[in-house]
């Protein structure tokens, strides 16, 4: 029982919030991408798929970034305790653990076409080397929405779709939905990082949160406007969008204060949740005529 809770503290799988965000962009892809007068198995078959490779991906990911994070993580009061940083287990066995993941990743990627496998191989580089922007740049959670959001194009091409902008639009949308509530996040450790000299758009735009947020939120919301109009959606779609909206901006952007570390972990949990809203939305304007 000690070494299955070590195991879930080192992958933190006891916390959904974050496989569930980088699952969420593949179920948009998927379902934007998808026919569904023809099977209907297949889209419940890789919807199922891309969940198992968003869980194992990012139990990995956690591991690698605790990997080059120990020395730091040493320093901040949330994540002094974390296995790699506290000594509970040695970095070779983290890496042994990262690689069986990875290989059961790999198994995952192999059900799909060459072109979401060479897609899905070509991320990992991005997926590994984000624990290091943080010390060069002070858009880490730039290149985390990069990263994170990238299943929303190998979702698309699973299918066997030809190159279309819409996905791209959609993805790049979807990147400042991440660097929106990647740096309310992030609000939770700025002063531990400000004194180690860690970087992120949390100390960059300190001074002024909220506009940023709204900035990156409005992009995303536009995102999606396109995508209905490029897709031909239901009208109810729209209507849909509107709910996005309110929860984005009023339920998220009015109430978050970046100074209660509760208050900015809540507003991000609530991505979760966007997450779904945002899937429903599609799949209804999709299927209804």
């Amino acid at each position: 029982m000690e070494y299955f809770k070590l195991f879930l503290d080192l992958t933190r799988l006891q916390k959904p919030i974050g496989f569930m965000l980088l699952f969420w962009p593949c179920a948009w892809g998927l379902t934007i991408g998808f026919e569904f007068s023809t099977n209907n198995f297949l889209y419940f078959k890789y919807l199922i798929l891309f969940f198992i490779g968003s869980v194992l991906m990012r139990s990995a990911g956690c591991i690698v970034n605790d990997i080059f994070d120990k020395d730091i993580d040493i320093t901040v009061k949330r994540t002094k305790n974390r296995p790699i940083a506290s000594g509970k287990i040695s970095v070779k066995n983290s890496l042994l653990i990262t690689l069986i993941l990875c290989l059961l990743a790999f198994l995952i990627l192999i059900q799909f076409n060459s072109t979401t496998i060479f897609l899905g191989l070509a991320s990992m580089p991005f997926a590994f080397t984000y624990p290091l922007m943080k010390r060069y740049t002070y858009w880490p959670q730039l290149f985390l929405g990069f990263t994170l959001n990238y299943g929303l194009i190998m979702a698309w091409f699973s299918l066997d779709n030809e190159f279309s902008i819409a996905p791209i639009i959609f993805y790049f949308g979807a990147i400042f939905w991440t660097l929106a509530y990647d740096t309310i996040y992030g609000f939770q450790d700025i002063k531990d990082d400000e004194i180690i000299g860690v970087k992120s758009t949390s100390i960059k735009f300190k001074n002024n949160p909220k506009q940023f947020v709204l900035i990156c939120y409005l992009i995303f919301i536009i995102s999606q406007v396109y995508i209905g109009i490029r897709m031909n959606f239901a009208d109810i779609y729209f209507f849909g969008i509107i709910l996005v909206a309110l929860h984005l901006l009023a339920f998220q952007l009015l109430k978050l204060n970046v100074k209660s570390e509760k208050s900015c972990l809540q507003t991000f949990k609530s991505n979760n949740f966007l997450g779904f809203m945002v899937f429903v939305n599609i799949l209804i304007g999709k299927i209804i005529i």
